[in-house]
Order: C-alpha cells, then structure tokens, then sequence
C-alpha cells in the first residue's frame, strides 16, 4: 500500500492591515496602527531570533527629536531611551582628509530651540528588540516570520497576499514596508525614478579616548561627507560616503588598514580611536516612488523613497510617513469610510510625496554641492556656511528641521 502523501494544511486569515516588511518602519506602523484599534498582520522575511541578535554590530540610527515623539506614543522610547545618546550639537564642516577642516563651518547648538535635543543615537539592536518585544505584547498584532510574500492581488473591498507557505492573508489595505527594491510596488506595477550617485557608504563604529560631548560632526571631503556620530559610552558611529572604487577599497582592508585610512579624515580630536563592531557598505542613491499608493496598496518608508544619507533623515522620513498614514487611517475609520479607499489612500500621498520630493531634492543637491574639489564649488561653500553660521534666524530654521519640527507634523510627532 501507497504511503499517502503529506497534506500541507492552507490557512486564510483576515485582518485590517497587512504590512509587508518586518524592518524599522513596518514594525513602527503595526504598533501605532494597533494602538489606534486596527488589527494588523505584519510579514518578515527574517526570523525573529536574527532579528533579536543582542550583539552590537556597529548599526545605529539618527533619530530626530519629532522621531522620538512617535516613539513614545507608540511605547518603545521608555524601553530605549536609557540607550539612547542625545545629539547636543552638529558641526558642519569642509575640507580634506589629512589637512583638517576648513575654518568656515556651520555649528547648531540645542539651546536655540526650547524643546530639547535634537535628536538622539540608538543603536540597532535596541530598537529592533523594543520593536519586537511590544509586537508581540500586542494581540492585535499578528506577526509572521521567516515568512515572504509571493503574490498579491485586489478583489474588491479586499487585498490579498499569498505567502511563500501556501497561506493567504486578506485585509483591508496593504502597506508596502519592504525597502528599496520592494516586491509590494513591483507587483503593483508601481515604476521608480532615481539615479546612482557612483558613492558607497562604510558604516561602522569606533571607540576613542576622549568625551564626544554629545557633539555630530558631519565632514565634507570631495569623494563624499564622513558623519561622525555620538553614541553612549565614548563611541560614535560612522558612515563614511566615498567613491564606489575607494569604498570597495576600504572594505577590502583588515581592521588596522581600515584605521589607518579612516584617522586622517576623522582627525585626532577625539584622542586614539580603535573600531568596534563589524563594518557595512551599500550603495548610495535616490530613489523615488512615482507613485505612493496603488489600488488598495500604500508604500512607506524606503519603499516609497530613498535619499542619500547626507542629512540622516531617512528613518525619519519613513517615520514621519507612518505618523501620517496611522492618522488618516484612523480619521476615516472614525468618520465610516473604507479605510482602503482611493480618496482615503490619496489623503496619505497629499500629505507625504511634496514632503518627501523636497528631501530628495535636497539631499541630492547638498551631496552634488560638496562632493567634489571644484575651487569655485569650495569658495562659494564656505562663504554660505559662514553666512549661516552668523545668521541666527537661518541657524534656528536649520536646526528645528534636523529635529524634524518642520512642516505639517502628524499627531504622534507633536510635543
């Protein structure tokens, strides 16, 4: 007799949201979106336990103070804060490796605002464990990991995702948080506009001997920026943006070669440096989605768009979009409308992609300005920093953006 072959069971679920990525800004979402009442499944492809790695390797984020707000409603900033290095003071600085900074420089201090530091450094690991930790608190929270997503489709009031194990998931929306190269816009026949920048980011981080004074430091040498960032416990985090040859280079290099090309742009300001962690590389580019939101479908964070990390506002643009969608969302369910609606999606967009598209252009100018050793390019540098540095409404305005204070902020982000 035949032994009778193995029966895999294929289960339906439903739910309000489904988010397809199990990052920063997808984990962020299913929280606030729980928190407002709606059940949500989110799908990762990672395992948790891969997620939840407590070792520190050399990852952190740039939070801006409007970021830590929505962290806070949404409970993770309690849980991390303890981590969390506050970011006092930003130098903006121009020049070459070896031959230090230029004497023109843009210096934005905290105590011109009255609503605190900037912004604050946390490092990966806390954020993704805090993330994980209250996802799984929550029981309107379904979360779905290893798991991938190898269809979707709409069907009337209902998107559906068709995942790697044969199970389905059916909701009301679907949210795109799956990065730069997202299945969910692919498969929405979502196009992309964008360019490479011919950069490579390094990131890593380093120990050094002497206080950082909660003070970032962002260099500006003509193969691309070094951001030096303050950490906890007299470290600082790295991304150094260089020519995709240089950075291959760089990376190549074992750890005391590393060091010795990484000290003369980093300087000795900070005392004898040694490097803790592992290091990272990945292309630098701008990447913007055509379009947000598709038929029952919205994208955020890097989905949605891609920038240079020039200004560190990545993350806190993906935040920012998930503030947004959380309260439209939520707005409409209160008011009785399908909240997957076109004209209900189409509220989201309005209110992100001008936001998103002025980032872009942004960044894109700033790193096409000061990515290079054009002397005419250089003079007109330094006179414009030095312009702002003495100009104390301008100094103001620039800070109260890199705290993300700016524009029209959803609820989650106001003081």
């Amino acid at each position: 007799m035949d032994n009778p072959g193995r029966v895999r069971i294929v289960r339906r679920m439903e739910t309000d949201i489904i988010i397809v990525g199990g990052g920063l800004n997808g984990p962020a979402l299913a929280l606030a979106a729980a928190q407002s009442g709606f059940t949500v499944t989110i799908i990762d492809a990672l395992p948790v336990d891969r997620r939840k790695k407590p070792d520190f390797d050399g990852r952190s984020y740039a939070l801006a103070l409007a970021s830590t707000r929505l962290l806070h409603g949404i409970g993770i900033w309690d849980v991390i804060s303890d981590h969390a290095q506050p970011m006092l003071e930003i130098k903006v600085t121009d020049g070459r490796a070896g031959e230090g900074p230029s004497p023109w420089m843009m210096h934005f201090d905290h105590a011109e605002i009255e609503e605190g530091p900037m912004g604050y450094m946390v490092e990966d690991r806390f954020l993704r464990r805090a993330f994980l930790d209250a996802m799984k608190a929550d029981t309107r929270i379904t979360h779905l990991a290893p798991e991938t997503v190898v269809a979707q489709e709409v069907d009337g009031p209902h998107a559906t995702v068709t995942l790697a194990s044969g199970n389905t998931v059916t909701g009301a929306v679907l949210i795109g948080s799956d990065g730069r190269s997202s299945g969910t816009a692919e498969r929405a026949e979502i196009k992309r506009t964008g360019w490479g920048y011919g950069q490579t980011a390094v990131v890593c981080a380093v120990a050094h001997e002497k206080p950082h004074g909660g003070i970032a430091h962002q260099f500006f040498m003509p193969g691309g920026p070094l951001a030096i960032l303050p950490l906890t416990d007299d470290r600082s985090s790295i991304v150094w943006s260089e020519t995709d040859a240089r950075a291959a280079e760089l990376a190549a290099m074992n750890d005391a070669d590393f060091l010795d090309a990484l000290r003369p742009a980093f300087g000795s300001f900070l005392g004898q440096i040694s490097l803790v962690g592992a290091r990272f590389t990945y292309p630098l580019g701008l990447t913007l989605a055509n379009s947000f939101i598709a038929d029952r479908l919205a994208l955020v964070g890097d989905a949605a768009h891609g920038v240079h990390p020039i200004a560190g506002q990545g993350l806190n643009a993906g935040l920012r979009d998930v503030a947004a969608l959380t309260e439209v969302l939520a707005e409409a369910r209160a008011r009785g409308e399908d909240i997957g609606s076109p004209v209900v999606l189409q509220r989201y967009q309005q209110w992100r992609r001008f936001d998103t598209a002025t980032l872009a252009i942004a960044t894109d100018t700033f790193n096409r300005l000061f990515s290079n050793d054009n002397p005419l390019l250089r003079a007109a540098r330094n006179i414009g920093m030095g312009l702002v540095n003495a100009a104390p409404g301008l100094r103001r305005g620039f800070i109260r953006e890199a705290a993300g204070l700016t524009g029209d902020l959803p609820k989650l982000m106001r003081g």
